[in-house]
């Protein structure tokens, strides 16, 4: 009889119908209640993503997942409480949760310690303390959709089952080493970090919207064209970029995408039909490794009158030198057709903060005129090994793309898109700290206001020199300085200008949430830790009124 492998995972609720996503052991039929579908094939895995319809809006449904009419979801004896979708109604709050960065390890000690009490201490995980929250909560208090901004896997630092499996397959004296190196070993570490009954549960019950960063693939994955072309050349690599990117398809991507689109999806048609879909998508892989306008990462997801807009600010960069852009020409018209007030709030989610300290701002955008030459082929060396130990590869260091982002945020803020929502706000990750900036503009008075909002990690703090860098980043001294340098590199005045709205970044583990109602809109960053019995709880951070 089949198995579950792993899932469910609710990935879109609206109204009226959803998407439920299943791995399984053998191929099957997957049953969620009054609607099915066949399983499809990647390799020796076995994948579904069942169309729930016929839903009503502003219901709670519990739900059951059925393999061949026998069920096998939830497990006999959990701990948690049923699954459920819960469907929009109109005028209702939105509450959305989000954060990135997450390495899984045991809930348990020397684990859940501080790095600097123990070398493998992680903290405690934010998202399993978010699950552990939300099963005593009823279901209307549920959020709309947890938004996962990164890195939900590290392929170069797998958790220990993984890295058994991994050892057990092949010898890690020889490259690439302890790194995950193909599909089934990514495949096996989706297991390991999404199998833990807490955040399975949470997944099985709150909306997932997902984009990737680098540790998807791995450590300084597309930071540029001289990385790029020499990884190019080393023995595993076709292997492990196929395996990252057939593996994010499968696992993250097809699941962000709303059922109407899903079904006129063509390499989602052809995947459902294949008896074998690894070869199609293998070949699919290595096309968009090579050009950036084969995939769009890129999607968007309404929530009655507020729109998330999620960017993919690393699987389609253009790196070539002097024509440098996160996305190419194509994805951007896509980016910017949606990009639109209309709405009363219009979130732009991308991994990568637009906003960065402003002393590493400039850091980044004086570090990308030196490697394309501005001061010579000596320096232009020198700051390409810069960029890649310190990862200065965010928006500020693909700095047309980071003008071309600002015009957008004036042109939606100042009402040239449409009725201008009372906020507009880019969600972010990777940093490991969270913070919140208020942006505006020197030329342009913009109706909308406008927000930069961090959240990172959500285990996976920076160890504390580090910390204290990206803190000095938001000092004054540090912007002017680094506003020095890339002048004399040839940057050119910015219009967006930002600050933090409260003393420092937050250097925890921590999640997230938004409340918009409305026009109103407030914003609660909580930190993970232990309470006084040792369970994992979140104690608030700050919390600010947006709008």
């Amino acid at each position: 009889m089949p198995e579950l492998v792993l899932g469910p995972l609710l990935r879109h609720a609206d109204a009226s119908e959803a998407t439920v996503w299943v791995e399984t052991d053998a191929p099957c039929q997957v049953e969620v209640p009054g609607c099915s579908t066949p399983t499809f094939r990647v390799g020796d895995h076995h994948y579904a993503l069942v169309h729930v319809t016929g839903l009503d809006p502003g219901k709670t449904y519990e739900y059951e997942v059925g393999l061949d009419g026998r069920k096998a979801w939830p497990e006999p004896g959990s701990p948690f409480p049923p699954s459920v979708v819960r469907t929009a109604e109109d005028g209702e709050v939105v509450k959305l949760v989000f954060g990135s960065c997450r390495i899984a390890a045991p809930h348990e000690a020397p684990y859940t310690l501080d790095l600097s009490k123990d070398s493998r201490g992680l903290g405690v995980d934010a998202l399993y303390a978010t699950a552990m929250r939300l099963r005593d909560e009823p279901a209307e208090e549920l959020p709309q959709a947890l938004v996962l901004l990164g890195d939900q896997i590290y392929a170069h630092k797998p958790p220990f089952d993984a890295l058994e499996f991994i050892r057990s397959r092949r010898d890690t004296n020889h490259a690439p080493g302890e790194v995950v190196a193909d599909f089934e070993e990514y495949a096996r570490l989706y297991r390991d970090v999404w199998g833990d009954p807490a955040i399975r549960w949470l997944l099985s019950t709150v909306p997932s919207a997902m984009v990737f960063d680098d540790h998807e693939v791995g450590d300084d994955w597309n930071v540029s064209a001289a990385w790029l072309e020499e990884i190019r050349h080393r023995p595993y690599w076709n292997d492990q970029i196929a395996g990252g990117h057939v593996s994010y398809l499968v696992y993250q991507h097809l699941g962000n995408l709303p059922p109407g689109e899903l079904q006129d999806n063509d390499l989602y048609a052809d995947i459902v039909a294949a008896d074998d879909a690894w070869p199609l998508l293998r070949e699919a892989a290595h096309r968009s490794h090579r050009d950036s306008t084969v995939a769009r990462w890129s999607f968007c997801r309404d929530f009655g009158n507020v729109r998330l807009l999620v960017v993919d600010s690393r699987g389609g960069r253009v790196l070539e030198e002097g024509n440098r852009s996160m996305v190419d020409a194509e994805e951007w018209s896509w980016i910017e057709d949606r990009a639109t007030g209309g709405f009363d709030h219009l979130l732009l989610g991308t991994s990568l903060p637009v906003m960065l300290g402003p002393g590493m701002h400039h850091l980044q955008a004086w570090n990308e005129r030196l490697c394309a030459g501005a001061w010579g082929e000596r320096a232009a060396k020198w700051a390409e090994d810069l960029r890649r130990s310190q990862d200065l590869d965010h928006w500020a260091s693909f700095h047309d793309s980071f003008t071309k982002m600002a015009e957008l945020l004036k042109s939606v803020a100042a009402g040239r898109k449409g009725d201008p929502p009372s906020t507009v706000q880019v969600l972010s990750g990777d940093v490991h700290h969270g913070y919140l900036a208020e942006a505006g503009f020197q030329n342009t008075k913009a109706i909308s206001r406008i927000y930069q909002a961090v959240c990172s990690p959500l285990r996976n703090a920076l160890p504390g020199k580090k910390s204290r860098l990206q803190s000095a980043a938001w000092n004054g001294g540090a912007a002017l300085a680094g506003r020095l340098l890339a002048r004399l590199a040839g940057v050119g005045r910015e219009d967006l200008n930002w600050r933090l709205t409260h003393d420092a970044p937050f250097f925890d583990n921590q999640v997230a949430t938004l409340e918009l109602d409305g026009p109103g809109a407030t914003i609660t960053f909580e930190k993970a830790t232990l309470d006084g019995s040792g369970e994992p709880a979140l104690e608030r951070l700050y919390q600010r009124r947006l709008a």
